[in-house]
């Protein structure tokens, strides 16, 4: 998180001064690690057809990008989350542009196949520790449970989607981003963890929720029920060229890019 903070004020002094001697204008978009490669390659696409606006796309999580467009340190913010109450009465608006699935992995070597909501909420409870708790096939080796860290929107979706009243068990690895959340369960056959739904790839496994599939067909039919909101927050509304962004995001061309990408895309301001 300091990293972030720190790096806030290079970047402003670098947009102030228009140090790749090209670019007129820039707009800040920080927070969410789940929504910052989507938004970057909004941005690259908005970059290639308004080259004198520069969007530079940070990461930091979903509580740190709020906070930066509470203060101004950011036009944008980014969550993957919905905002609390209290963000809210700040004055911000939230921008849906898309939606996520969240899914819960697993080591491709792993037999576990299938899991229920209560077999993972239990694990990340401390009450289930052993594979073979879980399944016949799971052995009897020690579950390595990893989360994100506090702030993380990707952690508050599960807690709200998963885990509901009950909390994580600080016995968990906490690990910064999904990037770093799908390393570790790639390298390690006895963990498991949950990432952005668009970021699985073949280095880990996606288990099946209650028997179904975690896919974008299944949360648009509605039979996978892990998923949540990607926002853009600004104070006071969007306006000048953090509202243009926001606009491109939203149009046809900009919809088209996330629903490419996995996510499932949304048209026009609510």
């Amino acid at each position: 998180m300091k990293t972030f903070w720190l790096a806030l004020p290079v970047l402003f002094a670098c947009a102030a001064s228009s140090c790749s001697g090209r670019v007129s204008e820039a707009v800040i978009v920080a927070g969410s690690t789940s929504v910052q490669p989507y938004a970057e390659m909004l941005a690259e696409e908005y970059g290639a057809m308004n080259p004198e606006i520069e969007i530079d796309v940070q990461g930091g999580g979903s509580s740190a990008g709020i906070t930066a467009a509470v203060s101004g340190a950011a036009h944008i913010g980014m969550s993957s989350r919905e905002l609390y109450e209290n963000e809210t009465e700040e004055g911000l608006e939230a921008i849906e542009f898309a939606k996520d699935g969240l899914a819960i992995i697993v080591h491709p070597l792993n037999p576990v196949e299938s899991l229920s909501l209560r077999q993972v909420r239990d694990v990340y409870a401390g009450r289930s520790n052993g594979w073979n708790e879980l399944s016949e096939g799971g052995g009897g080796t020690k579950i390595h449970v990893i989360t994100r860290e506090e702030g993380s929107g990707t952690r508050s979706a599960f807690e709200s989607l998963v885990m509901g009243d009950e909390t994580i068990s600080p016995r968990s690895i906490v690990q910064d981003s999904n990037g770093a959340v799908r390393q570790l369960v790639s390298d390690d056959v006895n963990s498991i963890g949950f990432i952005s739904l668009g970021l699985v790839d073949e280095t880990v496994k996606a288990v099946r929720l209650d028997g179904v599939v975690a896919s974008y067909a299944n949360i648009e039919n509605g039979t996978y029920s892990l998923y949540r909101p990607f926002l853009f927050v600004t104070a006071g509304g969007p306006s000048g060229h953090a509202g243009e962004f926001i606009d491109f995001a939203l149009s046809a061309e900009g919809q088209r890019i996330l629903a490419r990408e996995g996510l499932i895309a949304k048209t026009g301001r609510d």
